[in-house]
């Protein structure tokens, strides 16, 4: 088994599988320039088809000739219906459609080779000994979910721009998502959604005002040198023409600061009000047709009242919590679980006391409680999240929140079971609350503090 699992364990595959992890979790978020772009194609091309010929030694020729082809779909408009359904039924996947792409290819010829060569190896050498090809084998399928989960990306409903100063060209394939103006020495970029370096708490207008704090320093850093900085109390309005429309603006700086106005074909569609690159008091959204379609409210850029509007009459008001009231009402649900958690816990402790006699149950079903009860755990603690509808869990959270929570529970249960001892069945119940109320304080508090930073 240690010779078939060899390819996996071979200098060339750890080289590509470090560099991919290493590019996905690093290098393109710091850098993000064509080289990190490509080097993700190049060693995730390399390292695939090996790791499933070493699973399907029978199937090597297939393995090769099926990855070649998905990736030519995968990086292709026609994968985008299977991306939509997979994001929507499972969870997020992102790829970026760029035929340049497939240049990378010719790596599989180079992967062909490194299973042949380690495949006819007659012995490991001493450093390959003493590696675990399982714990290989584990990190390569996480880096292949890695290489194409979904960004963190803060979105921008309002538009979202700012002004810097440059004699430079800008290569506007670089960045996506970014849009460019030129008035002279002064460049205008659109910017419609910014990466972030960490997963937020929570996607609000409290992380979105945090997230374009230094927006102008943050695009000159990205765009590089001789691109400088406006400096605050320097005026500029402009009328920039978009595809959505026409943008009558005010800067201060480098920031939107002051009315803004969108006209198409002569009407205003949008009005509303910038302070220091954040929206604030009420913007007026109006149809093609001239009519009044809806009004949001801000207050220090904090979305808190949507309204529509048909025939200029409101058909619908919401009211949006801001980011202090969710931090007092996750306060509030924190002390409704310990409440909870208290009151079983003294169940717990009356039945221990009036039941002279222990609960009498099989060794065998001992451990069978112990191993699978931490499971129902997770299940519960999950149920918990779902309902207090905590934020934007992704899968690399669920797992290892599930983790966690087994190998945090599972000592206990064998404590409670061959330790403490049961006094009634009931108390496996309350037991397996106890300890998902545990854990989903535990969780909970961790969210109200990185809410209330």
């Amino acid at each position: 088994m240690q010779k078939r699992l060899s390819p996996i364990i071979s200098f060339p595959f750890l080289l590509c599988l470090g560099l991919l992890i290493l590019n996905d979790f690093y290098l393109k978020t710091t850098y993000h320039n064509l080289v990190t772009g490509k080097l993700s194609d190049l060693c995730g091309l390399f390292i695939f088809p090996i790791f499933w010929s070493v699973l399907l030694p029978k199937y090597r020729s297939g393995i090769f000739i099926a990855t070649a082809l998905f990736f030519v779909y995968w990086k292709s408009t026609y994968s985008q219906p299977f991306i939509d359904f997979f994001s929507e039924t499972f969870f997020v996947i992102e790829r970026t459609v760029d035929l340049t792409d497939l240049f990378a290819l010719p790596i599989l010829f180079a992967a062909w080779f490194s299973l042949n060569r380690n495949q006819h190896k007659t012995a490991l050498t001493l450093w390959q000994k003493r590696i675990n090809p399982y714990i290989i084998a584990a990190i390569a399928i996480f880096s292949f979910y890695s290489t194409s989960k979904a960004r963190h990306t803060q979105r921008f409903d309002q538009p979202q721009y700012v002004l810097l100063k440059t004699d430079n060209l800008i290569d506007t394939i670089d960045y996506e998502h970014l849009q460019y103006y030129r008035f002279d020495s002064l460049l205008v970029v659109k910017i419609e959604e910014i990466d972030l370096s960490k997963h937020p708490i929570k996607y609000d207008d409290y992380n979105k005002n945090a997230a374009i704090k230094n927006l102008d320093y943050s695009i000159s850093q990205m765009l590089g040198n001789g691109v400088h900085l406006i400096n605050p109390g320097t005026i500029t309005y402009l009328n920039i023409k978009t595809p959505e429309g026409v943008d009558s603006v005010r800067f201060n700086g480098g920031r939107l600061d002051g009315k803004f106005i969108r006209k198409k074909n002569g009407r205003i569609i949008i009005a509303g009000l910038y302070k220091n690159g954040i929206e604030d008091s009420i913007w007026a959204f109006q149809n093609d047709n001239g009519e009044l379609s809806g009004k949001v409210t801000f207050v220090n850029g904090e979305r808190t009242k949507i309204q529509l509007f048909k025939n200029n009459s409101v058909i619908k008001t919401d009211h949006i919590n801001t980011r202090k009231e969710v931090v007092r009402y996750k306060l509030i649900q924190i002390v409704i679980l310990i409440f909870l958690f208290t009151g079983i816990a003294f169940v717990l402790i009356k039945n221990y006391r009036q039941a002279a006699e222990k609960l009498q149950m099989k060794k065998l079903w001992k451990w069978i409680l112990c191993i699978v009860l931490p499971l129902v755990v997770w299940c519960i603690h999950f149920a918990v999240t779902l309902l207090l509808g905590n934020y934007h869990y992704d899968i690399f959270i669920v797992y290892g929140t599930a983790i966690l929570t087994y190998l945090i529970t599972c000592p206990l249960f064998f404590i409670t079971v061959f330790g403490i001892q049961l006094r009634k069945q009931i108390d496996l119940l309350w037991y397996t609350l106890l300890f998902a109320l545990a854990f989903s304080i535990w969780i909970e508090i961790d969210i109200y503090l990185e809410l209330a930073v």
